[in-house]
Formats: C-alpha cells, sequence, structure tokens
C-alpha cells in the first residue's frame, strides 16, 4: 500500500491555546485510517488545514512523497482532496442538483454550467449511492441523511479524487443506510482512494477502517491497527479513563403509573409522516423513541414543540389542553426542543456563548422599567451554566460557532435546562458528540428528570435508549411498540422497527 498522505510535526495554535500539537499521521492509498478523539481534541483542526481553510504555524504535509502548501480549498481541489463536513455546507434553498454541481467543472462549456452534462453525471452519482432523494427537490426539503448523501455526491461528481475525508457520515443513517456507505468506501479504495473517517460511533469505526489514529488535546496518543484494538481499549485512548456503561436506573422511586402524566397526546396525525401517534410522558420519566428514519420521530417532536401544526389529534399538558401555537409558545407552557439540527436549528453561531445560553430566558435578564437586556446578566447566567455542565470556553463571549460539537450541544441543552422545562424533548443529543461528553449530557438529563420533568430522547443509536425507563418504537409513522427497560436491546428494538409486532 503505498503512502498517498503524510502529515508531520503539525502543530495550530489559536492564541495561547495549542489546537494540534506535533502530531502526525500516514495515510495510505486505497485505505481507511479512521480518525478518533473527543470534541476539542484536534480532529477538526486538522481537517480544516487538510482542506486549506486554516494555515498550520509548524509541520509538513506531503502528497506522494512531495511537500505541498495548502493555502486555500481551491489547493485542496487540485490536489484531489474532498471533505464532507458535519455540518454539509449545502444551500439550503437550491435543488439538490444545483448542489451537486457546485464546483463541478466537468459540466463547464465557456465558463457556463452545462445542465445537461452536470444532471448526466448526478444521476451516475445517486444511482452508485443507491440514494433515493429527487434531484430536483430542495435540499431544505430533505431529510438529514438525504442532505448526507447530496454532500457526499457532490464529492463523487468530481473526476480524480484522490482523498475523501468524512465527518460523522451515519449520524443520521439507519443501518440499512450505514452499510451503503460503508461499501460505498470498499469501491473507493478498491480504486486507489484513500479515506479519513471521523466518527464517535467506534463500533462502526473498528468495523469500515483499517487503522485508527487517536487524538487527545491537541496531542497525538497514537496510531493503532483496527484489527488489534478492541472497543474498551479505544474508548480508554479517546477519554484517557475508564468509561461506565449506560444502564436504566429509576429517576424516582414511584412506579411509573403512579406518577402525573406530564404530556399526552392522542391520535396526533399530520400526513404524510405522522399517522396518528398516542403516548404519554409521566413526571421523571425519561422516554426514548426509537424508530428508522423517515419513521416520523422528528416530526412528532415538532408537533409536540409548535414548530407544527396536526391536522387532527389532540394534546394535554398537565391536565390541561395544550395546543401550542408556536415554539415561542411552547417554551412559555414549559415545552423545549434540543433539535437534531443544533447548528442551523438550536444555534446562532455567530453570537457569543452567553448570548445564546439566555435566549429561551431572556425575560429573566432585562432590567428597569423599560425591559431592557441586561449584557451583566445574560454573562453571569451564562458563567453558571457553563461551570455547571462543564462547557469549555474561554470565556463566554466567545462565539459559540467556535465551540466543538460536543461544547455546542451543552449549550443547547443548558439554553433549555435554564428555562425549567417541565418537558424537554432531545432530537439525536449525542450526533457528532464524543464518548466522554455523552456521559456528561446523559448525567445533565437524569438530574432534569430527577428534579421532576419529563423527558423525551429521540435516537438514531438504539444502544444509547439503554438508560431510558421505557422506549416508544415508531413505524410508517405509528407508534407500534411501547417497550420497557429490560428488553429494550439494540437487536430487539431493531427487530421492531422493521416488524407490524406490537410490545407492551
Amino acid at each position: 500500500m503505498s503512502e498517498l498522505l503524510a502529515i508531520d510535526g503539525l502543530t495550530k495554535r489559536f492564541g495561547g491555546i495549542a489546537a494540534l500539537q506535533d502530531v502526525s499521521l500516514r495515510l495510505g492509498a486505497g485505505s481507511v485510517l479512521a480518525l478518533c478523539g473527543a470534541n476539542g481534541a484536534g480532529k477538526s483542526t486538522l481537517v480544516r488545514i487538510l482542506a486549506g481553510v486554516e494555515t498550520p504555524d509548524a509541520g509538513e504535509i506531503r502528497i506522494d512523497g512531495e511537500p505541498v502548501t495548502i493555502a486555500s480549498p481551491q489547493d485542496a481541489t487540485r490536489l484531489g482532496m474532498n471533505f464532507i463536513h458535519q455540518e454539509l455546507n449545502l444551500v439550503p434553498k437550491f435543488t439538490a442538483l444545483q448542489n451537486m454541481a457546485l464546483g463541478y467543472e466537468g459540466a463547464a462549456r465557456r465558463g457556463l454550467l452545462d445542465r445537461r452534462a452536470a444532471r448526466r453525471r448526478a444521476k451516475e452519482v445517486v444511482g452508485r449511492l443507491g440514494a433515493d432523494f429527487d434531484l430536483d427537490a430542495p435540499v431544505q426539503d430533505l431529510t438529514v441523511s438525504q442532505r448526507w448523501m447530496v454532500s457526499l455526491g457532490r464529492s463523487l461528481m468530481r473526476e480524480g479524487a484522490r482523498v475523501i475525508a468524512m465527518d460523522e457520515p451515519t449520524a443520521s443513517f439507519t443501518e440499512a443506510e450505514a452499510e451503503r456507505l460503508f461499501s460505498i468506501i470498499s469501491d473507493l479504495t478498491a480504486g486507489g482512494v484513500a479515506v479519513l473517517y471521523i466518527s464517535h460511533r467506534l463500533d462502526e469505526v473498528l468495523h469500515v477502517s483499517h487503522d485508527v489514529t487517536v487524538l487527545r488535546n491537541g496531542k497525538l496518543v497514537g496510531t493503532f491497527a483496527a484489527g488489534e484494538i478492541d472497543r474498551a481499549r479505544l474508548t480508554r485512548e479517546i477519554v484517557g479513563q475508564e468509561v461506565a456503561e449506560l444502564e436504566a436506573i429509576p429517576t424516582s422511586e414511584q412506579p411509573l403509573e403512579a406518577r402525573p402524566v406530564v404530556l399526552s397526546a392522542r391520535d396526533l396525525a399530520r400526513e404524510p409522516r405522522v399517522r396518528g401517534v398516542s403516548l404519554d410522558v409521566h413526571a421523571g420519566e425519561i422516554l426514548g423513541v426509537a424508530g428508522l428514519v423517515g419513521a416520523g420521530r422528528t416530526e412528532v417532536a415538532r408537533l409536540l414543540f409548535g414548530a407544527d401544526a396536526p391536522t387532527s389529534g389532540t394534546m394535554e399538558l398537565d391536565g390541561k389542553a395544550y395546543a401550542p401555537r408556536s415554539p415561542y409558545d411552547a417554551i412559555r407552557r414549559g415545552v423545549a426542543l434540543v433539535p437534531e439540527e443544533r447548528r442551523s436549528e438550536g444555534l446562532l453561531l455567530q453570537e457569543s456563548v452567553a448570548f445564546n445560553i439566555s435566549l429561551a430566558t431572556a425575560k429573566e435578564n432585562r432590567r428597569g422599567g423599560l425591559g431592557l437586556l441586561s449584557p451583566g446578566r445574560a454573562r453571569a447566567t451564562a458563567r453558571e451554566m457553563v461551570s455547571r455542565f462543564g462547557i469549555k470556553v474561554a470565556s463566554v463571549d466567545q462565539p459559540v460557532g467556535s465551540l466543538s460539537g460536543g461544547n455546542q450541544q451543552k449549550v443547547v441543552v443548558s439554553k433549555y435546562v435554564r428555562a425549567g422545562p417541565k418537558l424537554l424533548i432531545l432530537d439525536e443529543p449525542t450526533v457528532g458528540v464524543d464518548v466522554g461528553a455523552r456521559g456528561e449530557l446523559y448525567a445533565i438529563i437524569r438530574d432534569l428528570a430527577e428534579a421532576g420533568a419529563a423527558v423525551i430522547v429521540i435516537s438514531s443509536d438504539f444502544e444509547e435508549l439503554a438508560f431510558c425507563e421505557r422506549v416508544a418504537v415508531m413505524r410508517e409513522g405509528r407508534v407500534t411498540a411501547m417497550v420497557d427497560a429490560a428488553h429494550a436491546t439494540k437487536d430487539h428494538l431493531t427487530s421492531l422497527c422493521y416488524s407490524e409486532e406490537a410490545a407492551a
């Protein structure tokens, strides 16, 4: 296996903070190198340097043994490197085809886009991916997994790709979609393409990669052959210590049926994704929601939060009629949603940590008879939440967009915890979050439930639903099973997602 990409002594500092310190790695043609590490370990900085977005302070990058300078994204493209970022960087109002054609020089004639050539190439790529999205559909109307396929398709539009970096590629994929991606990766590597694979899902890292490089606090921990390291050891290398396994622990000594129902939904519908959903969530309960992508999980969350209105059905909150007219109305009534797309729907990336944390409780940060916002109170609130949730920031005045994924997620969660919700809904709360930060988020969720709040956790990672008291399984817009903690194994939940069988 020939050495395609070599990095030696890569170092990058932001102010007085070292994001990377003397990092070296090797990536061979036709191989998959997994890059693992906690949020803030330096993975994103390394990828941004390879993509020409950041400039290293020291170190050397070589392609085919020759030193190269990557001063811009155009340089990276010229060298045959493609990047699929976790945030995807798609244009929401453009169609899937238009997004895939961005930067596709193979469809240019006299400086103009050859639409027929672009469509022809896009159809070839979509067929190769086995994807099911409409090329003429606006990206904003696609599911998260379909958007990721669009982004992957865009990288495959160009001929001559030599290195493809994939950041959290399966975060919103079903098991079948993930297996299809692994097959695509196998095809790519068989053709000599090198893949840099970044994921917090350690089982798939060990499954798909040849080698695994671990970073911790900006430093290289080591590179390990995937066949010679197991999940437990890989977790220790990433975190630096043992990490406890998830287990279901009741958040109240009272049996579930003895606790008051916080939210009750009956026959909620909004075609085509929600077709008659009924469920109850009790005080102090953590209710998991499992299902395949497209089963209607996120759509139900949006109905509960007032982001969409049901076409039929009823809801009650604390025994009173509940029909939120908007998310603001839902928050005012005590219902909060941490969305799946945290960067576009849960945060204002250019604003400070303090500003974002205070968004859901702005009225508490007002002063004087005119009701003006108090920046001092907002900062004090933010410092309290930063300390409480262990959010790693240099200052609460730091733009939230500069934080790692796990710390951004903690900001979103803290924003709503600060509001003291009766019901907190978390949609894919640990996407892009490392194993250490996941444990911290689980502790936050459990503390909230122990204080009496009702919590709904929607997740495609069925293993993380192990700490829920019950798990509702959705299939084709309906709740088809309700499983207690003792039976909520990954295999059982997966089988229920494909089966019409109902379980009590």
